[in-house]
């Protein structure tokens, strides 16, 4: 179709001027092609649904901003599948044939608990039931004995009732799982296990399957099924029953044969920080390949990123395909079939690749797009993705040509009047001025809004709110913010009859920053939030650089706040070339990320940028022990003790917030200089804010005293649970795990394990290294141990924490040693000898001759706690008890 104002804005007519936007017809295109596509797949022969390999591409998800459309369209999706008279007519007829059922689950009614799991699977059988008319054996017996080990006592029909399930088919899926218990029975030859309890017939059919019984196998017989049902009929084992699920739908006879489409709406609701309710999810999707998901969400459904390997089962392109890019949520001449490829779609505002294809197809002239390439990304920059923004840029753009002038990028570094007038033109004078106040914070919710705006009721927020051009997400800390593109149009308003003054800002922001640090004081005082203080963090730097607020006030204490837990939350702050700070909320701002981004930077980066800080002289002079500390700790971890000592002592000494954690700093460096008397008589000194647990758990374990080592790390663990402190809790459970991976592998595992759980989410780079050493000591004396440490040797380089290199080395000599490779452990020892040439850690360097039954060279400057023969002793049982445990002969 032509725009026709565009049309009429030149006299040239060799270009073309076409509208590129879209409806939700295009959207039901894309759902017929891929579901066309399935429907086709999953009927070839020799289709294997029990095959876990396959990249799966039964799937489509739409994804956009809240209230653009997501539900509705998923509802019209499910009316038009549940039959013809319900599909709209330029939809058009799809081209399959067979039978479909659509099943929509609204996810916003859930959280991140097993229970909601469970609805989900019961809300896909219940719809089974009522369209089948009939039991699916295999699963049927699982979800029983499930049932009866999970709800005791409890009816299945009671539940569906009590939890609002209920509906035309709640009562048939008793009854059909009561008909598949007889089924089993019946094919067991068992008919009086019909009525007994489920762990009795499942432990019949399991026998049954592993004795290849032709009758349980033709009813029951996944390969899997028997695994399945010997497992602990939890959670965990309920979110891999859809595979059986996957198995009954495939053997179902031809005139049964359905293809169920389940739409999954509100996804956004299943995230948490672990991503514990997704994962069940994503393993419903895969392990139901012959199932086709249609899913709406607020976020793109990240499962295609290699960095969520670890929190999900399966991730990377590989193994989702059409998820690693969006397509063009609009509609271009001659679109692509989407075959087997992009199967992400964008609704509502456009992403970077729409507002491209957008402007590209927009102005035509023989055959190439009227806009260049560079004005195009220029336009699709500042836009933010709003239709309306890419509208008037093309306006501007036929303008500027009618001057004589071809336009460039820079013309289109601006905002339009046009769209600031279109938005305040119908708001009354109270909501004009609250969205000026609110166009200063990223995000807000009414009390913010109020005190933004100085007002002193939120009925002007509240009425605010409810306009299109605020975006909410119910689920969020602050649950609005202002469209970015609106937002940046009234920070840059400079023709509105009502726009503020330099003064007008500073004091809103001044308000702001107030409003932010009075929420954030009162929740820390009853339930402190960690999303609390970090989103208000990010918010309240942000105000205080861009108005050059002086009075940084509750920012000092959430800076000292944010740094105790160890978690390490990005904060870095939107700024076009990162300049040297010249305020102090520049230098408070450049401080924090400094400290945070330690965790992804060389640490000589990190000692260079907090230098730089200090530097400037900026900062307030409360947060000055702050960067001098964590200097120190950048120092002590590039193993320049000397430095890292006077920094520490300096912090010591101003008898400050952080002086604890000096004094912690100064026992640590006692420690690893192998003065272990003056390390212990710190301990009694340092409390929990400095960590005494730690300290002396460190200290005991270097002696090989497992078990005074493990009840220190256990009460620093404890202690830490206490306070509410994740990020030392972690800490404390790898040096838990580091302790007993020495002397008790089974445990090992375990620990390790929970250490790898209690690290997910926070964002720490030594620990999750320090873990991977824990493993090799597991591991020692097996094989594939040494190609593991030289991958650990790369990435410690990487990450720039040399200190680890000797954990490494460490671990490399108790494996040799219990191997009782004697050339391997001189080797080793010598390149430990290389690695402690500064005196850190040369106490590792005995412990290797003490694994290894070898003399310590008389220039050892360690002083033990106790003789050093007791700690070669302990030391050497260890050895012996890997080998024993190895069944290696001494």
């Amino acid at each position: 179709m032509a725009d026709l104002r565009a049309l009429f804005s030149s006299n040239n007519p060799a270009f073309d001027a076409a509208e590129a936007f879209t409806d939700r017809q295009h959207q039901w295109a894309l759902v017929a092609a891929a579901l066309e596509e399935h429907l086709r797949r999953t009927s070839t022969p020799g289709y294997d649904v029990e095959d876990l390999e396959a990249p799966r591409t039964n799937l489509i998800v739409f994804h956009g901003v809240g209230g653009v459309g997501k539900s509705t369209l998923l509802r019209k999706i499910e009316a038009a599948l549940s039959g013809a008279e319900h599909r709209p007519d330029q939809w058009g007829a799809p081209t399959w044939t067979q039978p479909l059922l659509p099943i929509r689950i609204d996810l916003s009614r859930s959280a991140s608990t097993g229970s909601d799991f469970e609805r989900v699977i019961l809300t896909i059988r219940l719809a089974l039931a009522g369209a089948l008319g009939r039991t699916l054996p295999s699963f049927d017996v699982a979800l029983r004995h499930y049932w009866e080990a999970v709800h005791p006592g409890e009816p299945l029909d009671e539940y569906i009732r009590r939890t609002g399930l209920s509906g035309r088919f709640a009562e048939m899926l008793p009854q059909q799982l009561q008909a598949g218990v007889g089924e089993i029975a019946a094919a067991l030859a068992l008919p009086g296990l019909v009525g007994s309890a489920a762990q009795q017939l499942t432990g019949a059919l399991v026998s049954a399957l592993r004795e290849r019984q032709a009758r349980a196998q033709a009813l029951a017989g996944a390969a899997r099924t028997a695994a399945l049902l010997e497992a602990t009929p939890d959670l965990e084992a309920l979110s891999y029953y859809p595979h059986l699920l996957a198995w009954d739908l495939a053997r179902l006879p031809a005139k049964k044969a359905i293809t169920p489409v389940v739409l999954l709406d509100t996804f956004e609701d299943t995230g948490d920080r672990h991503r514990d309710f997704e994962r069940l999810l994503q393993r419903l999707v895969w392990l139901m390949p012959n199932v086709f998901f249609v899913i709406g969400g607020r976020s793109r459904l990240p499962w295609a990123d290699p960095a969520l390997h670890g929190q999900l089962d399966w991730t990377g392109p590989a193994a989702w395909p059409g998820l690693a890019t969006d397509s063009a949520s609009l509609t271009v001449p001659q679109p692509r079939a989407t075959g087997s490829g992009a199967r992400q779609h964008l609704i509502g505002d456009f992403s970077p690749e729409d507002c491209e294809a957008h402007l590209a197809h927009r102005l035509v002239q023989d055959g190439q797009p009227l806009i260049d390439a560079d004005t195009r990304a220029a336009i699709t920059a500042r836009s933010h993705g709003l239709p309306l923004h890419l509208d008037l840029a093309v306006s501007r753009f036929l303008e500027i040509r009618r001057t004589g002038r071809t336009p460039t990028p820079a013309d289109f570094d601006c905002t339009f009047p046009a769209l600031l007038a279109r938005t305040l033109s119908d708001l009354t004078p109270e909501e004009r001025h609250l969205l000026r106040s609110v166009a200063l914070l990223d995000a807000f919710d009414l009390d913010l809004a109020t005190q933004t705006a100085g007002l002193t009721h939120q009925a002007a927020a509240r009425r605010l709110t409810e306009r299109p051009l605020i975006s909410e997400n119910p689920y969020a800390l602050w649950p609005y913010h202002v469209h970015r593109a609106i937002r940046s149009a009234v920070r840059d308003d400079q023709h509105s009859d009502d726009r503020w003054t330099p003064a007008d800002w500073h004091q809103a922001a001044t308000r702001a920053l107030a409003a932010l640090g009075d929420q954030w004081t009162k929740a820390a005082a009853h339930a402190p939030s960690r999303m609390l203080l970090v989103a208000s963090l990010r918010q309240g730097l942000r105000l205080a650089r861009d108005h050059d607020l002086t009075s940084l006030g509750w920012l000092i204490e959430a800076a000292y706040v944010y740094t105790d837990d160890s978690v390490w939350e990005p904060l870095a702050l939107p700024s076009p070339a990162d300049p040297a700070p010249d305020t102090p909320a520049d230098a408070v701002a450049e401080l924090l990320t400094a400290i945070t981004r330690r965790q992804r930077e060389h640490r000589q980066r990190t000692a260079a940028r907090l230098t730089a800080v200090l530097d400037t002289g900026l900062l307030p002079a409360e947060l000055t022990e702050m960067a001098l500390y964590y200097r120190a700790k950048a120092h002590k971890d590039l193993s320049q003790n000397d430095a890292a000592r006077t920094g520490m002592q300096q912090v010591a000494d101003a008898d400050g917030r952080l002086a604890f954690k000096a004094r912690r700093g100064l026992a640590n460096l006692a420690r690893l200089a192998g003065d272990f008397p003056t390390a212990l008589a710190a301990v009694p000194t340092l409390g929990w804010q400095g960590r005494h647990h730690r300290v002396l758990g460190d200290i005991h374990w270097s002696h090989a005293d497992t078990a005074q080592a493990v009840a220190a790390f256990e009460a620093g663990r404890t202690e830490a649970e206490q306070h509410g402190a994740a990020g030392e809790r972690a800490m404390m459970q790898v040096r838990l795990a580091l302790t007993v991976s020495f002397a008790d592998t089974d445990r090992a595992d375990d620990e390790l394990t929970l250490a790898h759980q209690l690290l997910d989410g926070l964002d720490q780079r030594s620990n999750p290294l320090l873990a991977q050493v824990v493993a090799l000591i597991k591991d020692a004396g097996t094989d594939g141990v040494i190609g593991r440490a030289q991958s650990l040797h790369a990435q410690i380089d990487a990450a720039g924490l040399p200190f680890l290199h000797r954990f490494v080395e460490l671990a490399l000599a108790f494996h040799h040693a219990v191997r009782g490779e004697d050339q391997d452990v001189a080797a080793t020892i010598d390149r430990l000898r290389a690695l402690t040439t500064t005196g850190d850690f040369a106490y590792f360097t005995d412990i290797a001759h003490f694994m290894a039954g070898i003399p310590v060279p008389a220039s050892s400057t360690t002083r033990w706690l106790d003789s050093p023969d007791l700690t070669r002793a302990r030391w050497q049982r260890i050895v012996d008890a890997r080998r024993e445990h190895l069944g290696r002969a001494r």
